[in-house]
């Protein structure tokens, strides 16, 4: 496995930075893990409201040069960001799914993006839903390429009648059902995503926060739900 067991932030080994949510190339990045131990047993669908521990999660971050501080404060999991460029990823580790709907309600300061993950499989990769404080999305597979080095494929990057320049502060979703996802924001599905190419149809849930120029870049989740998408 990619990820140690160490129970404290990891500072980042020196390397390439990955690119913002905003912007489309591909684009590596070093890996550093944070995860926590795996509690008792977790419900397959469930809502987190950050009020308890984290124990079912596993953090790590890419790029960056400090490790970002994560604690759970007035039943909130806020992560603070102080390095430019830096992504952090918790993946929930309890179980994996073929056919599921990630929710999440979020807020942060207007200087980075926020989103959910699905079908994480360190083997094949995952995909990740981003919202920017610029007021774009972006839809994007991550692929370990060998140990502790990731691209990112964007796949879908826009505008939104939804989001608003400046703004970070919604409810994200994103059903992930055989080949295709399902963007969500406010509860509002936007557009449907072919990605069967990619033959990625199961794997864990996850949520991720990044920084961009501006820090330190602070992003606070209120809740994550994880459940079985209507048919």
């Amino acid at each position: 496995m990619f990820l140690s067991a160490c129970a404290t932030p990891v500072p980042p080994q020196s390397g390439p930075s990955p690119i913002p949510a905003t912007q489309t190339p591909s684009a590596t990045a070093v890996m550093t893990s944070t995860p926590t131990l795996i509690p008792t047993p977790v419900p397959l669908f469930f809502t987190d409201e950050f009020n308890s521990d984290l124990g079912a999660w596993v953090s790590f971050q890419t790029g960056g040069a400090e490790a970002p501080s994560v604690k759970l404060e007035n039943d909130l999991l806020r992560i603070d960001l102080p390095s430019p460029n830096t992504w952090y990823y918790a993946i929930h580790n309890a179980h994996e799914y073929s056919s599921v709907f990630v929710r999440a309600e979020f807020s942060g300061t207007p200087a980075g993006s926020l989103g959910v993950i699905c079908n994480y499989d360190e083997s094949k990769g995952w995909f990740e839903f981003n919202i920017a404080s610029d007021g774009t999305y972006s839809i994007l597979f991550g692929q370990w390429l060998a140990q502790g080095i990731a691209q990112y494929t964007p796949i879908a990057t826009a505008g939104s009648e939804y989001l608003t320049a400046g703004k970070l502060d919604y409810e994200i979703g994103l059903i992930c059902r055989d080949d295709t996802l399902f963007p969500h924001i406010n509860g509002k599905l936007f557009r449907k995503v072919d990605v069967s190419r990619y033959g990625l149809t199961e794997g864990k849930i996850g949520i991720n926060a990044s920084s961009f120029e501006e820090v330190p870049m602070t992003a606070t989740f209120d809740w994550i739900q994880v459940e079985e998408p209507a048919q």
